[in-house]
């Protein structure tokens, strides 16, 4: 199997891992990952039960995860919708480029440790790059700049605001007392309440930077990424905040490339080898070689010359497939589309390159059988050729038929030379003398006198029938 491991099979790996890593990150401990194991877990029951031959567990499995995938894209749309605005490359260019207000965080890190002195309750989100739209609920419409009045007025316990959060966006002031998604993750404490629950959860779906002040214990922690952080002076939050809402010009650094690329490889190398896994199960298939009859089609013929013979009508195509995702060769079409542009009139032998044969991705071409083809070519004429009205029986009683006339009264018709010299005229489609009664103009489609012969006229000519005793 690894004899023809190919390099655009490491990309193939490496590009899954990557995305598959991105996934795992952004729902690590959320509800959406958690489903994703295990519809992951029956699919891998799918294929076990499949390759064991239990056709019944399996069809019902399939059926089964049909009705899953959509239910999946009802429940998580707001995730879905998140993950491919973070998968877009372009969002950079054509998003937000407004610069931000300044924000006073040494004022705003004093008032957070007062509020907790005090032990009132507060969580304060701050947006960053990401839109924070979809995760919020009941929120009041403000604009204005963050102060310690305004915050200690907002969050102050029994005023009309103090329940929810405050959305600090572009430096303003965006929302207050909204509500946020819950973290579903089993590793918070229990001690924490809804107000951490709230900020975790909305930092595990965006990269969004949560403070949170505890009411009960007076505490101050920092959610990033799905993890609380224990802040403990207002120089330590205004450091962190500072680092995370005015990160330096020169983002990028070696260190920076070091740290993503080596930096938690526990969970990368496991991905990797569960995509290692998927691939070589993908293509288990690969090296198989399959036999295919594949019909001779030709295009680009020149224009002064018309087929006459070719032989073979198809060829045997040996085929080597790659992955268990692509159907056999021998339910697709396949065909060889043979060049004619260099043919020359008489007998000509061509050869079918594998170029010329149409294929799937995934498929290669192993060998060819009878691979030179006989095509029989004859100069193309364009002869005028009168056309004789074709009649059958007899008129009834009397009557006899005194003249078929048809007009107009030649037509043009093209073939080879040595098929149309054998010809000086054409018939129309049949006409039944026994249905007549008197003098009749009937419309007919003019016939071809030969397969190989074609008349260049699409419209029905019209017959003239006299009829006299």
């Amino acid at each position: 199997m690894f004899s023809y491991f190919r390099p655009q099979d490491i990309a193939d790996i490496l590009i899954m891992s990557f995305l598959v890593y991105q996934l795992y990150s952004w729902f690590k401990n959320t509800r959406a990952l958690q489903v994703v194991m295990g519809l992951g877990f029956l699919g891998l029951l799918y294929v076990i039960t499949k390759n064991l031959g239990l056709f019944m567990t399996s069809w019902i499995l399939q059926e089964l995860g049909t009705v899953l995938f959509i239910l999946l894209i009802v429940i998580f749309q707001s995730e879905i919708r998140q993950a491919l605005y973070r998968f877009s490359l372009l969002r950079n260019l054509f998003g937000r480029q407004d610069s931000p207000s300044q924000l006073d965080l040494m004022d705003i890190a004093s008032t957070i440790f007062a509020l907790a002195q005090e032990k009132t309750g507060a969580l304060i989100v701050f947006q960053r790059r990401e839109s924070l739209d979809d995760y919020l609920l009941h929120g009041i419409q403000l604009d204005s700049l963050p102060s310690n009045q305004l915050l200690n007025s907002i969050f102050k316990d029994g005023a009309p605001l103090h329940d929810g959060a405050v959305i600090i966006r572009d430096g303003r002031i965006a929302q207050a007392s909204c509500h946020l998604p819950l973290s579903s993750s089993t590793e918070i404490p229990q001690y924490f309440g809804t107000r951490h629950r709230a900020g975790v959860g909305l930092t595990e779906r965006s990269d969004a930077a949560v403070v949170i002040v505890s009411e009960e214990r007076g505490t101050v922690f920092l959610a990033l990424a799905g993890e609380l952080s224990r802040i403990h002076s207002p120089e330590e939050l205004y450091d962190t905040l500072n680092a995370l809402l005015s990160p330096p010009v020169q983002e990028v650094s070696t260190m920076t490339l070091r740290r993503t690329v080596f930096g938690n490889m526990g969970p990368k190398l496991a991905i990797v080898l569960f995509v290692l896994a998927c691939w070589l199960l993908i293509t288990s298939r690969q090296g198989a070689i399959l036999t295919v009859n594949a019909p001779v089609k030709f295009h680009s013929l020149p224009k002064e010359l018309s087929l006459i013979k070719t032989t073979p009508e198809e060829v045997e195509v040996q085929l080597k497939v790659f992955s268990n995702l692509i159907p056999s060769p021998k339910e697709m079409d396949i065909i060889a589309d043979v060049d004619l542009s260099r043919i020359k009139e008489g007998v000509n032998n061509i050869a079918i390159r594998s170029e010329e044969i149409k294929l799937p991705p995934g498929v290669i071409i192993a060998g060819v059988s009878r691979s030179t083809i006989r095509v029989v070519a004859d100069r193309k004429v364009v002869r005028h050729m009168t056309v004789k009205a074709g009649t059958v029986s007899r008129l009834p009683g009397k009557l006899r038929l005194r003249a078929a006339r048809v007009e107009p009264p030649t037509v043009v018709v093209e073939g080879p030379a040595h098929v149309i010299n054998q010809f000086d005229q054409v018939q129309t489609e049949e006409i039944d003398l026994s249905t007549i009664r008197q003098n009749s103009v009937v419309e007919r489609r003019v016939l071809s006198p030969s397969p190989q012969l074609r008349v260049l006229r699409d419209e029905p000519v019209t017959v003239r029938l006299l009829t006299g005793g």
